[in-house]
């Protein structure tokens, strides 16, 4: 039963649902008397579904003017629901046919609370066969998002929020003691990397961010009350050790040993994986391009890209490419594993982003590193290689051979594939060649070339697992074979730090005698608790060589690397002319040329030509230039 006030009657109605014999389950209410003892009214039917079904687990909460009252589809569909009504006790109107809870399992026992000086609503439901809760945040109490940040001490079931005083808090455990959740939850402080904090009993660890001074460090500690209970207040010293905090909240009183130290990784805040990482030589800046995470069975549908002048402070550009708005029916989901390489034509550069979607390989094409983006019309990959079986198409990774000028693209789950890419970089030149390295290959190939070796680097095992590592091999053509060396694992889990997961990887030349490594992990201190492979973070860390050209092996840090100013090499100019997939311009059409496939100018004179396969390089009025492929 839940009870909420109806203030045109001004008593409080308590609603349940109850099944009739030989009929459907229905969300009955009634008054109950001013001493809230008894029910004075008889009960009468609150919600009619359209549809006849049985509905359960009712939870009302007023908004704006309007009830919305939230409901299990019991026996039909197994879901949470919402119908919307004037005032509390209806009609009540489905808001949408759609399920507001954001997951696939069954789901019941939805509660909905607002958020304590906020417009953010927060719907908690019972995932019952998981033995869970998930939760969802919204502002409009119609689209939710699921985040999964509620902290729970217990394990109710059919449990119902409501918010109290910081005076009815202090009564509280005046009266009961220690049998609430009182303690050090948190901190306000923008120079701490929230997501990272480690609490365990009465020890608290704070990683903060480059530049905050720890001689004079105010961590702004929180609890359920707030910063007002916790001692002493302001600025302290940190850089000599441990500093110890005391929470007072009525007559309780504990102690908490704070340290804080540097951690530059994780390098983005939220959850993200599969991080490709460039630098723009156009822009002169860092650029990462990661898989969204934090999503259950890596349902993301949109790519995001951050910047960097140092490759430590990351600033979120938002959204390059969403699926459901911008790709066809082909490739609307699974927004995964993205790589990039820009292109320099000498007068302009381009940008060509190949990622997976709907377990197929897509390309992009852009004149910025954070875009807009606009996607070729067709799978760039879409079905696997000759005598592969299985496995799947996703982990695109482009690579530019800097001796003979070609382009690549490497591919694969379960095997990995090669194919050259034409000087479009859309289409491929050569046929599909698969050259898996050994059988500890899963996913996330990364190709890249050092005195003049071809190196491989990619994962192995499931990115739900704490083994999931990296391991490489060498070859003397971007095409194989690769030979793997005996000791060829390079990055693994950190067990004395709790860093688990650590792969999907790629690396840059951003000096001139050093590499770095960027990958994700699961995320530290809850990843595992919260999902592993689901709830993943990217790092950077420094990758060595021995004097024989062997990886050394990187040990997964918190400290990550300081900030770096790109020294490393530049850009060469592609000589191939503007081959691109036409992108239309808001400006007419001046001329056009016309070049064969491996460069060669042959004309303005379309006519001129024999039959064959062409480059048609358009170039416009406001002095942009495209081209595209074309058949005479």
């Amino acid at each position: 039963p839940q009870t909420i006030y109806d203030p045109v009657a001004k008593k409080y109605m308590v609603y349940f649902s109850m099944h009739v014999p030989n009929g459907k389950d229905i969300i009955y209410y009634a008054y109950a008397n001013s001493s809230f003892t008894a029910l004075e009214t008889i009960p009468q039917q609150l919600y009619f579904p359209a549809d006849g079904n049985s509905c359960i687990d009712g939870d009302i909460i007023p908004k704006d003017g309007k009830y919305y009252l939230f409901y299990k589809t019991e026996g039909n569909g197994n879901g949470i629901r919402c119908a919307v009504a004037e005032s509390v006790t209806g009609t009540y109107v489905l808001q949408s046919a759609d399920y507001v809870n954001q997951t696939k399992d069954s789901a019941e026992g939805s509660c909905v609370y607002q958020l304590i000086n906020s417009d953010t609503y927060v719907l908690m439901y019972d995932v019952y066969n998981q033995g869970k809760y998930e939760f969802c945040t919204s502002t409009d109490l119609k689209n939710f998002t699921l985040t999964n940040k509620g902290k729970m001490n217990f394990s109710p079931r059919h449990g119902t929020v409501i918010s109290i005083t910081a005076e009815e808090l202090n009564r509280l455990t005046t009266q009961w003691g220690s049998g609430l959740d009182l303690s050090i939850t948190g901190t306000l402080s923008p120079l701490v990397k929230t997501q990272n904090i480690v609490i365990a009993a009465e020890n608290i660890f704070l990683p903060v961010r480059q530049g905050t001074d720890l001689t004079a460090f105010d961590p702004q500690l929180t609890s359920i009350l707030g910063t007002s209970c916790i001692f002493p207040q302001g600025v302290q010293d940190f850089s000599q050790g441990a500093v110890t905090y005391q929470l007072k909240i009525g007559g309780i009183q504990q102690n908490y040993t704070v340290t804080a130290a540097l951690n530059n990784n994780p390098v983005l805040d939220g959850y993200y994986a599969d991080p490709y990482i460039l630098y723009s030589h156009k822009n002169k800046r860092y650029y990462l391009y990661p898989t969204t995470d934090g999503l259950v069975n890596w349902s993301s549908s949109s790519f995001s890209a951050f910047s960097s002048e140092n490759m430590v402070e990351w600033q979120n550009e938002g959204v390059i490419l969403d699926l459901k708005k911008a790709m066809p029916a082909w490739g609307r989901a699974n927004a995964w594993a993205p790589s990039i390489i820009e292109v320099n034509y000498g007068e302009y550069y381009k940008y060509f982003y190949y990622f997976s979607a709907s377990k197929k390989i897509g390309v992009a094409v852009a004149d910025e590193p954070i875009g807009p983006f606009k996607p070729i019309t067709e799978a760039l990959v879409g079905e696997k290689p000759a005598g592969v079986t299985s496995g799947q198409e996703i982990d695109p990774d482009v690579f530019r051979d800097p001796v003979t000028g070609k382009a690549y693209l490497y591919w694969g789950n379960g095997y990995l594939a090669v194919a050259e890419l034409n000087g479009n970089m859309t289409s491929f030149r050569s046929a599909t060649q698969v050259i898996t390295p050994d059988d500890t290959f899963r996913e996330g190939v990364h190709v890249f070339y050092r005195n003049g070796k071809y190196y491989f680097l990619w994962s192995e095992n499931d990115t739900r697992e704490t083994s999931y590592q990296v391991r490489y091999g060498v070859a003397d053509s971007p095409l194989g074979p690769i030979q793997v060396p005996a000791n060829n694992l390079i990055l693994s889990k950190n067990y004395d730090l709790k860093l688990f997961g650590t792969g999907h990887c790629s690396v840059i030349q951003a000096e001139e005698n050093q590499w770095y490594i960027v990958y994700h992990r699961i995320a530290r201190p809850k990843g595992m608790a919260l999902g592993a492979g689901y709830y993943r973070e990217v790092c950077i860390d420094k990758l060595d060589f021995d004097a024989q050209g062997a990886i050394q092996a990187v040990v997964p840090s918190l400290e990550g690397i300081g900030p770096v100013q790109y020294s490393g090499p530049d850009l060469p100019v592609t000589n191939i002319p503007n081959v691109i997939p036409l992108i239309s311009y808001q400006s007419s059409v001046t001329n056009k040329k016309y070049y064969s496939l491996s460069g060669n100018f042959l004309g303005s004179n379309k006519d001129s030509l024999q039959k064959g396969t062409y480059i048609q390089q358009i170039i416009f009025a406001n002095g942009q230039r495209d081209a595209e492929v074309v058949l005479k």
